[in-house]
């Protein structure tokens, strides 16, 4: 499902290059578990990122389902990840402005999924909130609200869900709840999860784990 091959990425710091990262490779195969953990600026979310497509490597290729994604343009990234791709942050990012129902529709329409209110009704079923389709996201809990986003990225039925620290926001027993919640829907779907996290426990549970120090996979 993944594919990481002699990957780096550098940044200009103030006219000096800083390497975030340097010459990692690995493989993740469909339906596996792994977990990226390393301490914090070690490079693990500019990973993700470059995994998701959200940002391009300075060196290396990436791979997903077999698809290079040196070879796509930032519209074919994007419709790559509608396709491949669901997103659980450690902040949430719900639309303000949208209730519970409506964040969950929101990558269903924009991938042209008929029976999109339907879906996300069942899917915030499975999650525990059916008493709070209409709520918006400032009326919901910490907790709710990464309810709504796990939700919300495993509705349109993704091949691979990337999670940047799903807990890191949250209170340890809440935190525990959205954790269990996530692994068994990973379970159920049988879908391929890539999990950035810093607590070793939330690691364990995955297959396998991927250390990075000072950007170098160790």
């Amino acid at each position: 499902m993944v594919e990481v091959s002699g990957l780096g990425k550098t940044v200009d710091n103030g006219g000096e290059p800083l390497t975030i990262l340097q010459d990692i490779s690995f493989s993740v195969m469909s339906g596996e578990t792994v977990a990226i953990v390393g301490a914090s600026g070690s490079g693990k979310s500019t990973l993700l990122g470059l995994l998701a497509g959200l940002d391009l490597p300075t060196s290396g290729e990436i791979r997903l389902d077999g698809v290079s994604l040196a070879g796509l343009d930032e519209d074919e990234r994007a419709r790559q990840r509608g396709k491949l791709l669901g997103f659980v942050f450690q902040s949430f990012q719900l639309l303000p402005s949208l209730n519970a129902l409506e964040n969950v529709m929101l990558p269903l329409e924009l991938a042209g999924s008929k029976g999109s209110t339907a879906t996300a009704r069942d899917w915030l079923v499975r999650v525990g909130l059916e008493h709070r389709l209409k709520h918006y996201p400032k009326h919901l809990s910490g907790g709710e609200q990464q309810r709504v986003a796990l939700a919300r990225a495993f509705a349109p039925g993704p091949r691979l869900v990337l999670a940047d620290e799903p807990t890191g926001n949250l209170d340890a027993a809440t935190g525990q709840q959205v954790i269990d919640m996530m692994f068994d829907l990973n379970a159920r779907e049988g879908t391929t999860l890539v999990l950035v996290t810093h607590d070793e426990a939330i690691a364990a549970r995955c297959r396998r784990i991927l250390r990075i120090d000072s950007g170098r996979l160790v």
